[in-house]
């Protein structure tokens, strides 16, 4: 087994309904989860007037990182059906956004999976949840716990 972090965003709609559909299906789909409380920011990499609610959310899987990725991409669709990417590559708003952040201490580097994800270090809205979720977690190239690359943001 796996052990799996998650942040959950959405910034269009019902957000609040949103997070908690997400969560529902993955609970039914992997079983016992722990989740974060919830963090409201601007949107990251993106103009938009609509702010995002994110959580994070761990548990465990026997999955494997692709199958867990398109088992989270199906979860994505059944909520939010719509790209949150524009037609040339760009972030847009978007119903629900389920992203993998950390699969224990993998690394996974491929075309559709990067784990752990590229981005986390610049993105307190996952860095708070899951410093409280997993404080322990050590990145696996940089060996920063979530608190250390938080004090190195701010």
């Amino acid at each position: 087994m796996s052990y799996v972090l998650v942040n959950i965003g959405s910034n269009l709609g019902d957000r609040r309904l949103n997070l908690s559909r997400a969560m529902r299906k993955i609970g039914e789909e992997f079983g016992d989860f722990e989740i974060s409380h919830v963090v409201e920011s601007a949107p990251w990499g993106f103009d938009s007037t609509h702010s995002f609610l994110n959580l994070g959310m761990s548990f465990e899987t026997d999955l494997s990182p692709l199958d867990l990725l398109h088992k989270l991409q199906e979860i994505e669709r059944s909520i939010g059906g719509g790209s949150h990417r524009t037609p040339d590559g760009g972030y847009a708003d978007r119903e629900i956004d389920i992203d993998i952040i950390a699969i224990d201490q993998e690394i996974i580097d491929l075309p559709e999976l990067q784990v752990p994800h590229p981005h986390m270090a610049e993105r307190l809205f996952v860095l708070e949840p899951m410093d409280e979720l997993a404080p322990g977690w050590r990145h696996p190239v940089t060996g920063l716990t979530p608190i250390e690359m938080i004090m190195k943001k701010r």
